[in-house]
């Protein structure tokens, strides 16, 4: 296993719950405290839940029982799966969540990307020099220094502001591939992926100030497309932030520009313990349409 279907991934994600294997499909999954109440429930692991044996997945969610108040998860869009798979796993709970910008890698980069994007990537690398990573474990300090003008600039708060404990640890996950944006010895952005048997899945980006002014953002997704071009099917760049999607956002038409098209990630909810579910609900004054519905966010 690598990427986001091993343990090491799911340790890395210590501090939002404890992790849980599912023997029959080899997948993991986050338990955690409910609010109000002493119970727990569980969350797949973010941003995505990938598993070795998507037909197992059904028999592992029966299997729980009633332990656990809930399961909320986003499935893998690459996965082994069809929405009618999903709706049998999940009683309660399967909706459209994002749409992901995908790139086909069986297709020649030049009619892909953009003819903007292409433009910008040649002028970047006037400035920029882009390289793989050889010792991901070593790049934690300057990477988390990185992240954390991400984090800053967006009011990341949550899973998805990633601790300086959970880099060190995927930093040394099987699968992980750091590419970094150098202007001249200095570091100025860095892209972390994980590569799972034939996807690429873009995992996190970062650059300081002088990155964005020099445009490291092309010059490294051009050659992070390059670096996979005989290493993977697909290389998957995620969705654009936020519960509501808007393909005019400068983030979408960024994404769109080195796309080839969409690939569709369901959020998914199963209650395994009713009572204890309706009882929690109850406690909750600012449902806000969210599932569990004992909780505001996802």
């Amino acid at each position: 296993m690598t990427g986001y279907a091993c343990s090491e991934y799911a340790d890395s994600l210590t501090e939002f719950g404890t992790p849980r294997f599912l023997p029959n499909s080899q997948g993991w999954i986050l338990e955690r405290p409910t609010p109000y109440l002493p119970y727990r429930d569980a969350m797949g692991c973010y941003p995505v839940f990938k598993c070795g044996d998507w037909s197992g997945l059904k028999q592992d969610l029966d299997d729980i029982g009633e332990e656990l108040t809930s399961l909320t998860m986003v499935p893998d869009p690459y996965g082994d799966y069809d929405e009618a798979y999903l709706r049998d796993c999940f009683k309660d709970l399967v909706v459209p969540f994002k749409q992901h910008y995908v790139v086909d890698m069986h297709r020649p980069l030049k009619d892909i990307v953009s003819r903007h994007h292409l433009k910008c990537a040649r002028k970047a690398d006037e400035h920029i020099r882009a390289e793989v990573c050889l010792h991901p474990a070593e790049f934690l300090d300057e990477w988390v220094a990185l992240h954390q003008n991400l984090v800053n600039q967006h009011s990341i708060e949550g899973i998805r502001a990633f601790s300086k404990q959970a880099f060190q640890k995927q930093l040394s996950t099987p699968g992980m591939v750091v590419l970094r944006a150098l202007h001249g010895d200095e570091t100025v952005g860095a892209q972390l992926w994980f590569l799972h048997k034939d996807v690429a899945y873009g995992h996190v980006l970062a650059f300081n100030e002088k990155g964005y002014k020099l445009g490291a953002t092309y010059a490294l997704y051009w050659f992070a497309l390059n670096y996979f071009a005989d290493k993977a099917r697909w290389c998957d760049i995620g969705g654009v932030a936020g519960l509501q999607e808007n393909e005019n956002s400068g983030l979408a038409q960024f994404k769109s520009g080195w796309s080839t098209g969409f690939r569709t990630a369901y959020l998914c909810g199963r209650i395994l313990n009713s009572s204890k579910y309706q009882e929690l609900s109850a406690l909750n004054r600012e449902a806000k349409g969210f599932f569990p519905a004992y909780r505001n966010t996802f």
